[in-house]
């Protein structure tokens, strides 16, 4: 929440009624989504007000009333103010995205990661994307690295419909290649010791799914960047929990590895936070 956010609020809640409002919210083009601690709607209306009176852009305000669920990673919003609808353009890294926030799984705090990761991947590497949504790691990558293929995977049919979308408004038709389907099932059957370079944006399948990142990967091996939730309190840090819980499995496996980067990309609630590892495998598995 801004400095600004803060005050405006000040004036119309008790510091009590403050205290309870969720300290930040998502803009996705011109839709605003907001969170109230508990389910607490008391004053969502009140928050929505200011919102939109302090971003101009913004012509819709939802109210999260669900958490993240299922295999296609969609919430349930209710509209607070402004326009009735869930459809929006945004834009990000000179690309623009057309995406449903309530039918689709998308978030803008990923915003650096998509950076940092597009500046690693060099010219002419073949890319898998397990979990693409509605496809921002695949087409911004696509767009700034020239020769790149990105194999873009996800579950959710809808978010398949958009990215196909995305792709031709974005005019990489042929380097980024929408896929319908469980990644998992599909590196199986088509995509064994296809890639350089593996993304894995989904931290609620990342330790699942990592066998079938490993096997994508070329004979001599490539990158893989896993993402975690992982949960730390006190003198605990969540990127050491993550290393540990993920050499335990490609040791497992067989790899011959190295953590090359690893950071917290945020904090997702109390003593939560996600983090990222990137991966240098460079012997592969016999089996593999």
């Amino acid at each position: 929440m801004t400095k600004r956010f803060r005050e405006k609020l000040s004036g119309t809640l008790d510091p009590e009624e403050l205290a309870k409002v969720y300290t930040s919210f998502d803009i996705v083009g011109d839709i605003a989504i907001m969170k109230t601690p508990n389910n607490d709607n008391v004053n969502a209306k009140t928050v929505a007000i200011q919102i939109m009176a302090i971003n101009q852009s913004v012509k819709t305000v939802l109210l999260q009333t669900s958490p993240i669920l299922g295999n296609f990673r969609i919430r349930k919003l209710s509209l607070l103010m402004g326009e009735n609808k869930t459809n929006t353009m945004y834009k990000e890294g000179g690309c623009v995205f057309a995406v449903d926030v309530e039918k689709c799984y998308f978030s803008p705090r990923l915003l650096y990661e998509r950076s940092r990761i597009t500046r690693l991947v060099s010219p002419g590497e073949t890319i898998i994307n397990m979990f693409a949504g509605v496809g921002c790691f695949s087409i911004i990558i696509a767009k700034k690295v020239c020769q790149t293929k990105v194999l873009s995977i996800d579950i959710n049919p809808v978010a398949v419909q958009y990215m196909t979308e995305n792709i031709r408004i974005n005019r990489v038709f042929g380097k980024v290649i929408p896929l319908l389907g469980d990644s998992k099932e599909i590196i199986q059957s088509a995509m064994n010791g296809m890639a350089d370079r593996v993304l894995m944006p989904l931290p609620e399948k990342a330790l699942e799914y990592l066998p079938y990142a490993l096997s994508a990967l070329k004979k001599e091996g490539g990158w893989i960047h896993y993402y975690d939730f992982q949960h730390a309190i006190g003198t605990e840090n969540p990127v050491e929990k993550t290393k540990v819980k993920v050499a335990e499995k490609l040791d497992s496996l067989g790899a011959t590895y190295s953590f090359a980067f690893s950071r917290v990309v945020r904090s997702t609630g109390p003593n939560w936070y996600q983090t990222v590892l990137d991966i240098h495998v460079t012997s592969m598995p016999s089996k593999f």
